[in-house]
């Protein structure tokens, strides 16, 4: 399952991040969104889990806890908009 994180401080990494979510199960891969340009954090990351069910409870238990003194939004991450699906 592909997770949104948001609300997150410019502070955090993905090593944190990473950390915080393998307390649910494993972690495939962890990416904090970045400015093309200055390289900062823009405050929100994508966390992909294996087990659809860990990741849920990862969602439940972390969603509107503080993360480094900012209360983190966490759902199910949509799937990415394209061009081709203007209505």
């Amino acid at each position: 399952m592909n997770i949104y994180v948001g609300n997150l401080s410019y502070k955090v990494d993905e090593n944190d991040l990473k950390g915080i979510f393998e307390e649910y199960g494993e972690v495939t891969s962890v990416k904090i969104i970045k400015d093309k340009y200055s390289g900062r954090s823009k405050g929100f990351a994508f966390i992909e889990m294996t087990n659809n069910n860990e990741a849920k409870t990862a969602i439940k238990e972390l969603n509107g806890g503080e993360l480094d003194n900012r209360k983190v939004v966490i759902n199910e991450a949509k799937p990415k908009r394209t061009n081709n699906n203007r209505y």
